[in-house]
C-alpha cells in the first residue's frame, strides 16, 4: 500500500492526546456518606468495573476512528508498478505490408488495427507511431487520425530488427519514466526473424493478428523461354498458398488491351506460356483474378524494339570467331585493322575488342582510354608475341598490365561460377568435369587486382575483369591455344559483349538497385526522366557520349511500366512490379521469445496496460470504516451500562 499524501502520517502522534486523557482521570471523586454501607460498597465495586471496560472500548474506538481519517486524507492506494507522477511513454509499430491486405475476422487486418488503435487510446495521450515508410513522434491519436485512417500499403518492408532500433530511438532517455513498445503485425516469415533484444526499461507487447484464410494466389515471375525469328515464347510462373484451384482465368494485355487469355488448375505452382510477335514493341500486363492478396494480382512487363549492340574489333589476324558469335539481329559488328581505323566511330561503340595486336598505338591507347572512361567496354585478346610496353601503356592506367610470357602448357579448369558473365543462365549446376581447353604459353600478370572469371590449374587467371576492361593472359590463336573450340568460349564472348550495354530486363522490382543503360545523345543540361499516368520522377542517372545508364532504388514506388522521357521525346519503356516476398502467407511462431507478451487483440493489450497502470484508490475504504466505527462509539455510549 502506498500513500499520495504520506505527510499527512505525522498526523498519527496525535492519537496519543485521548490515550493521554483515558489514563489519567483529572475529575476528583466526592464522598457521600450513607448508613447501609455494606451495601452501597458491593453497588459502587460492580459500577466502577463496568465504568472501565466502558472506557476501553471507548478508547479503542476512538483511536481507530482517528487513525482511518488520517489515512484517508494521506489518500492510499495499490497499483502493481510505482507508477504514480511517473511518465508513461507508448511507442506503437504498425505494419503497412502487403500482407495486411489479408482479411480477419473483422476486415482487412490494417485497416481493423487502425480502428483498434483509434477507439482505444484516449485522444489527449501522447504516443509515438511508426510504419514501414513514416514516423509520427511525439503526437496524439487525434492529431494522426486522419493519416491513419488514410494509410496506404507499402511495398517497403524493413527488417525486425530496423524497425526494433528505430522504435527504441523514439524513447526519452528519462531513466524513470515507463516505457512500452507495441508490434502490431501479422508477424509474416522473414528473412530476418524477429528476435527481442533484452532491455529491462522496456516492456515489449506483440500483437500478433491472424488471416481467417491463408489462401494466395500470385503471378510470381516472367521470362521469355524461346526466341524464335517470328515469335517469341513468354511464360508465366504462378504460385498459390493454399487449396488448390482447378480453373484460374489468367489474361494478357498489351497497352491495357486484352491480346489473350487462358484458364490454368494450380495446385502449389503452375506455368503458363503466351506467344508474343518478334520484333514489336510491347507494354504487357498479366493479370489473374485473386480475391485475397491484390498486389500480386497483375505482372507489368515490356519489350522494347531491339536496338543492336554495337561491336567493333581492331585487329589483323582473322576475326571469323567473333562474327560467328556476335550475329547480326542482337549486335552490329564490324572489323577494322589498327592503319584502317576510324577514330572517330570508337565513341558508338558499346564493346571494342583488341584482336591479337602485337603492338597497340599510343594514339589508340589514348582514344580507348577516353572510351572506357565514358562507359564503354574493353576486352583485351594479346598475341603471341606482343609489346609488352605498349600493352602495359594501356593496362596500367586499371591496375592491370602483363609480364614476359611464359612458355608452359596450362589447362583452364577453373570457372567462377560467381561471376557475372557466369552466375545466370549459363549453367544448369557447376560443372566439375569437362573437356578443358589449354594454352601452350600465358602472360603473368603484374598485380592481383582484377577478378579472375576463368584460372589455369595452378590458380593463375586466364580471364581476368575489372570495371570494364577484360583481359584474357593468353593468345587463343589456334597455334596456342583450343580456347575456340571450347563451349565456354560463346557464353564468355557474347557476355561481355551484352553485359557492355545493359538494355532493360522484362521488369525489375521496386526496393531492390537497378541499372540498366538508354541509348540517347543527351546536350550537356539534359536529364532523363521516368513518368507514367500517376508519377513523374529524375531518377540518378549517370550521361555518357552515346549513352545513359539509369540507377533506381527507391523510386518508382508504385508498380507499372514506365515511359523514358526527355523534353517530350520518349526513349523506350521500363517495367516495374513489387517484390514477391509477401505473397506466401506463412507466419512467425512468437511463443519461443522470452520476456515477449504476446496477444492477438489490440483491445487486449491496451486493457493489460491500462490495469498494470490502474491506482486503486482506498480513501473510500477508509472513510466507511470511520463511519462505522463512529456509529459504534456512539452506540456504545448509549446502551452500554
Amino acid at each position: 500500500m502506498q500513500f499520495k499524501y504520506p505527510e499527512l502520517l505525522y498526523a498519527l502522534f496525535l492519537l496519543l492526546i485521548p490515550i493521554i486523557v483515558h489514563l489519567f482521570q483529572l475529575r476528583k471523586f466526592k464522598k457521600v456518606p450513607f448508613t447501609n454501607v455494606a451495601f452501597l460498597k458491593n453497588v459502587n465495586i460492580q459500577t466502577r468495573k463496568s465504568s472501565q471496560l466502558k472506557k476501553w472500548l471507548t478508547l479503542i474506538t476512538r483511536l481507530l476512528l482517528f487513525a482511518l481519517i488520517i489515512l484517508a486524507f494521506a489518500q492510499p492506494y495499490f497499483s502493481k508498478n510505482d507508477t504514480l507522477n511517473k511518465p508513461q511513454e507508448t511507442v506503437i509499430y504498425l505494419d503497412n505490408s502487403f500482407s495486411m491486405q489479408a482479411k480477419g475476422a473483422n476486415g482487412p487486418l490494417l485497416k481493423r488495427a487502425v480502428q483498434d488503435i483509434i477507439s482505444n487510446i484516449p485522444e489527449s495521450q501522447n504516443i509515438s507511431i511508426v510504419t514501414n515508410s513514416k514516423t509520427y513522434k511525439n503526437t496524439s491519436v487525434n492529431a494522426v487520425k486522419n493519416e491513419l485512417l488514410g494509410l496506404e500499403y507499402e511495398s517497403k518492408q524493413p527488417s525486425f530488427n530496423a524497425i526494433l532500433l528505430k522504435s527504441r530511438n523514439l524513447f526519452s532517455k528519462e531513466a524513470s519514466s515507463i516505457k512500452n513498445l507495441i508490434f502490431i503485425s501479422d508477424f509474416q516469415d522473414r528473412s530476418d526473424d524477429f528476435q527481442k533484444e533484452r532491455d529491462s526499461s522496456i516492456s515489449f507487447y506483440a500483437v500478433k493478428l491472424n488471416p481467417v484464410n491463408t489462401q494466395n494466389v500470385s503471378v510470381d515471375s516472367a521470362f521469355i523461354s524461346e526466341v524464335t525469328p517470328t515469335k517469341l515464347e513468354l511464360t508465366t510462373i504462378l504460385k498459390n498458398t493454399g487449396n488448390a484451384i482447378d480453373n484460374l482465368p489468367i489474361s494478357l494485355l498489351n497497352d491495357g488491351n486484352l491480346i489473350a487469355k487462358t484458364s490454368t488448375s494450380v495446385d502449389s505452382e503452375a506455368t503458363v506460356t503466351f506467344s508474343l510477335p518478334a520484333n514489336e514493341a510491347i507494354n504487357g500486363e498479366i493479370t489473374i483474378n485473386d480475391t485475397h492478396l491484390q498486389f500480386d494480382n497483375r505482372l507489368y512487363f515490356n519489350i522494347n524494339a531491339t536496338d543492336n549492340i554495337n561491336v567493333l574489333a581492331i585487329g589483323e589476324t582473322d576475326a571469323d570467331f567473333l562474327k560467328r558469335i556476335f550475329l547480326d539481329g542482337e549486335f552490329t559488328f564490324m572489323q577494322t585493322s589498327p592503319k584502317a581505323l576510324n577514330y572517330n566511330s570508337i565513341s558508338s561503340q558499346s564493346l571494342i575488342v583488341l584482336n591479337a595486336l602485337k603492338t597497340i598505338p599510343p594514339t589508340l591507347v589514348s582514344s580507348l582510354k577516353t572510351f572506357t572512361d565514358n562507359g564503354g567496354t574493353l576486352q583485351v585478346i594479346p598475341s603471341e608475341n606482343i609489346s609488352v610496353e605498349s600493352y602495359n601503356l594501356l593496362l596500367n592506367p586499371y591496375g592491370l598490365g602483363l609480364l614476359d610470357d611464359v612458355a608452359s602448357e596450362k589447362r583452364i579448369t577453373t570457372i567462377n561460377y560467381g561471376h557475372p558473365l557466369y552466375n545466370k543462365g549459363v549453367f544448369e549446376k557447376q560443372v566439375k568435369n569437362f573437356q578443358y581447353p589449354k594454352v601452350n604459353a600465358f602472360y603473368n600478370t603484374l598485380s592481383n587486382s582484377g577478378t579472375s572469371a576463368l584460372s589455369f590449374e595452378d590458380g593463375k587467371p586466364f580471364l581476368i575483369s575489372k570495371g570494364n576492361i577484360f583481359l584474357l593472359t593468353a593468345s587463343i590463336e589456334t597455334e596456342n591455344s583450343n580456347f575456340k573450340n571450347s563451349p565456354l568460349i560463346v557464353p564468355t564472348f557474347y557476355n561481355i559483349a551484352k553485359q557492355s550495354f545493359k538494355t532493360p530486363n522484362l521488369y525489375y522490382s521496386i526496393g531492390e538497385q537497378n541499372e540498366y543503360e538508354v541509348k540517347a545523345t543527351l546536350k550537356n543540361d539534359g536529364i532523363l526522366s521516368l513518368k507514367n499516368t500517376e508519377l513523374n520522377f529524375i531518377p540518378r542517372q549517370q550521361n555518357f557520349n552515346n549513352k545513359v545508364v539509369i540507377t533506381t532504388e527507391e523510386l518508382p514506388s508504385k508498380a507499372g511500366t514506365y515511359s523514358i522521357v526527355n523534353n517530350g521525346d520518349t526513349f523506350e519503356n521500363v517495367s516495374y512490379n513489387y517484390s514477391r516476398t509477401e505473397s506466401n502467407l506463412s507466419y512467425t511462431d512468437l511463443g519461443s521469445i522470452e520476456g515477449l507478451n504476446v496477444d492477438s487483440s489490440i483491445t487486449a493489450v491496451f486493457d493489460t496496460l491500462k490495469s498494470e497502470t490502474k491506482i486503486n484508490a482506498l480513501w473510500k475504504w477508509f472513510v466507511t470504516f470511520a463511519l462505522i466505527l463512529l456509529i459504534a462509539e456512539m452506540l456504545i455510549l448509549k446502551y452500554f451500562k
